[in-house]
């Protein structure tokens, strides 16, 4: 053999192990969702846009119903490397304060306001995230939450008092409920059906999608459409791990953080009627609530956070100025 013939061989011997190891990269999504929710559809849809893009790169590989963990363990894993990438949504209140704005009652109109909230205000939530150790690299959706529970239907908050109501982790949804008479319980969401169904607890809050995919509508009762509060869904990275990532691995990522939110909208809204339904099949008592009578009783929330967190007043008033018709 020449040595040019060595040379190259040595060449292929060493580009062998760099491929290999490039087509063995695999990032995991953990997420809460279960079978048929909008988390695991949002997910697999970003997973699949990744994958496309990515080729033998990369591979994302997703995992939900809790396999990896509840959303605060998830928060977790993503700082130790265990995890990739997360879908969290209310629990990011309790991560920095900037995203408790979302957990004010009827802030965020629909999902063109969210989109034009995002545009807008994206730096400010993504600095937020930042100065925790995380970056957003895309926005999803939990979705518009309404009330379901075995004691009685609820048309104002009056209604909720006594109620035994399980909420997300979250300092601002447990002072709303509480504002509004219930007795609020952070819970984990895997943990929510058993709760239900040995009364532990009356009721929950979520979004159809949440509802009907843990089957909740199996031991609940009664469904109040309130509509109280809209969460996004983020998803979410630890900066220090996403900048080992070679360049164009994460301009891919985030690529397609970008382009599967329209899915995700779109599903979710197709979401809320099919599984509304499937609620209602399922003998669920169905009723719409007074929502003026819910935003009379919050004033006093919004008062706390634009006290408790700095520029949280601002905050609320650009949100705000971003609805339709202001």
């Amino acid at each position: 053999m020449n040595f040019k013939a060595v040379l190259l061989a040595g060449v292929a011997s060493i580009a062998m192990p760099l491929s290999a190891y490039a087509a063995d990269l695999t990032l995991r999504f953990g997420h809460v969702g279960n079978p048929g929710s909008l988390f695991e559809a949002s997910v697999n849809a970003f997973a699949e846009c990744a994958n496309g893009k990515l080729g033998d790169r990369a591979e994302v590989q997703t995992f939900g119903s809790s396999q990896l963990g509840n959303d605060r363990e998830l928060l977790q894993k993503l700082k130790l490397g265990q995890v990739d990438f997360s879908l969290p949504s209310s629990v990011m209140s309790s991560v920095a304060p900037e995203f408790g704005v979302f957990e004010m009652p009827y802030i965020v109109q629909d999902r063109d306001h969210m989109r034009r909230i995002q545009a807008e205000l994206g730096d400010t939530f993504q600095e937020a995230a930042l100065g925790e150790g995380y970056r957003i690299i895309g926005y999803f959706e939990n979705g518009f939450r309404h009330i379901t529970n075995n004691v009685r239907p609820v048309n104002v908050p009056e209604d909720l008092k006594g109620i035994k109501l399980r909420t997300p982790n979250g300092e601002w949804r447990v002072k709303m409920f509480q504002l509004y008479g219930a007795n609020p319980s952070p819970m984990s969401f895997s943990e929510v059906f058993t709760a239900l169904q040995t009364n532990v607890i009356d009721g929950q809050e979520n979004p159809y999608a949440q509802i009907a995919s843990a089957k909740f509508q199996e031991v609940q009762k009664y469904l109040s459409i309130t509509g109280h509060v809209y969460t996004p869904g983020y998803i979410l990275v630890s900066e220090n791990n996403w900048q080992k990532l070679p360049e164009d691995v994460r301009a891919d990522l985030e690529a397609c953080g970008s382009e599967t939110q329209d899915f995700v909208y779109e599903h979710a809204a197709k979401l809320e009627k099919d599984l509304l339904q499937v609620i209602i099949d399922a003998g669920v008592e169905v009723n719409e609530a007074d929502n003026e009578a819910f935003v009379a009783a919050s004033g006093p929330i919004y008062e706390e956070f634009s006290t408790a967190v700095e520029g949280g007043a601002e905050l609320i008033e650009q949100i705000q100025s971003l609805r339709s018709g202001s």
